[in-house]
């Protein structure tokens, strides 16, 4: 997912906004503060660096700078920048991680991943240790 300039992201959550509840849009959305609730679209979502959700997601795509918790699933794809920390269950069809990522729950990629029921509860109970970075051999 190529980086977009300000002028192509329509909808943006400043960082000075906290915003609960459950929002959907078409294009792209840019999370620069905190979010709580439910996201859907058929567009893009970038969590930015100082960005912060806990959220059940369901875009296209999602690119992670910032800190998430909760259960995703992206239609297309997936990234996880070097600075992301994301703690849930995420569905998607392609996935990239760039070394330095944090990442801790479980993962469906591949074109059958939205096929499959999405994994058991996103939090709590789920016997998993505190998250460590992903391993090189693993990233790019």
């Amino acid at each position: 997912m190529a980086d977009t300039s300000p002028q192509d992201v329509p909808t943006v959550l400043g960082p000075d906004s906290s915003f609960k509840g459950e929002i959907s849009f078409d294009k792209v959305l840019r999370i620069h503060g905190r979010f709580e609730g439910r996201i859907v679209s058929p567009g893009r979502l970038h969590v930015a660096r100082e960005g912060r959700i806990e959220a059940e997601v369901e875009v296209a795509a999602i690119s992670i700078e910032g800190e998430v918790h909760g259960r995703l699933t992206a239609g297309d794809r997936l990234e996880l920048k070097a600075s992301a920390h994301y703690e849930g269950d995420l569905r998607a069809c392609r996935m990239v991680v760039e070394e330095g990522a944090v990442f801790c729950g479980h993962v469906s990629v591949g074109p059958d991943a939205l096929k499959t029921p999405s994994p058991g509860p996103s939090r709590g109970g789920n016997g998993h240790s505190a998250a460590t970075p992903i391993p090189d051999a693993m990233t790019r």
